[in-house]
């Protein structure tokens, strides 16, 4: 099983997002991570996934930091006590679980290091399980190709993240999903917005009546507040195919909001 995030994997070049940063690269199986060492977070994240022999294993792995980067550079444990926060997985635990059950149980596993987590607000709702399904509707319409995805995600990394506890906690993530089509490389864009739910004025508090907002974006504009170069994956926006009607920002409420 090799390690790191497969460029070639959809059979259509495709690099990781390059962010603007500096950042310490760190290679598990099927997922790489591109560690910010001034935030400790990734700035990037990107695993590729066979939906054709994913399999659904019981939860396996102990959170643990990476002995290859510095310490003081991941948020550790300390972040997520006695509070409302969730290490929220970056790379799903179940994405990169494919192929034979050791080496699916073994890449499900690396999925548990520090530099693989970001604060999310503990609160589940509808709009954080759309979040969190997202690649598996993406990973169901591309059941009419090969089954197959690369999927990158972050925490938007912005100047006015509120600090808390030596960190500053990210109030919106990105993900972008890509696939190969019958016309060649296809990629859609989502932002989660957690800010309503992070209130760090009091050590951290989660006002009970906040909800995620999750929206489907342009690459584009991902790629603007992420300060990433995304390569070949705004050209392959699905927004910006012919005939798809200018949507611009999209609030979604269920997956049949979704443009794919």
């Amino acid at each position: 099983m090799s390690d790191g995030f497969d460029p070639d994997f959809l059979g259509i070049p495709l690099p990781l997002p390059s962010p603007a940063v500096e950042t310490i690269r760190l290679d598990y199986p099927r997922f790489s991570v591109l560690l910010d060492p001034e935030r400790r977070f990734a700035a990037v994240t990107g695993v590729v996934i066979d939906g054709a022999t994913l399999l659904d294993l019981p939860r396996f792995g102990e959170w643990r930091l990476d002995p290859r980067a510095p310490e003081s550079a991941q948020a550790g444990p300390e972040v997520y006590s006695r509070n409302d926060l969730d290490r929220g997985h970056l790379v799903r635990r179940r994405d990169p679980g494919w192929g034979s059950p050791d080496d699916a149980r073994d890449a499900t596993a690396a999925t548990f290091f520090y530099t693989n987590a970001a604060p999310q607000a503990a609160d589940f709702n509808q709009s954080k399980e759309l979040w969190l399904g997202l690649e598996d509707h993406v990973l169901a319409y591309a059941e009419s190709t090969d089954q197959r995805l690369a999927v990158f995600t972050a925490p938007v990394l912005g100047p006015d993240d509120p600090p808390y506890r030596g960190i500053r906690v990210p109030l919106r993530f990105w993900k972008i999903a890509a696939w190969r089509s019958a016309s060649g490389l296809a990629a859609a864009g989502f932002v989660l917005d957690q800010t309503s739910l992070v209130d760090t004025a009091q050590g951290l508090r989660v006002p009970p009546l906040g909800a995620f907002r999750t929206f489907q974006v342009p690459i584009d504009d991902i790629a603007a507040a992420a300060g990433v170069d995304v390569g070949p994956l705004a050209g392959a926006d699905v927004l910006a195919r012919p005939g798809v009607r200018p949507v611009g920002v999209r609030e979604l409420h269920d997956a049949g909001d979704i443009v794919l």
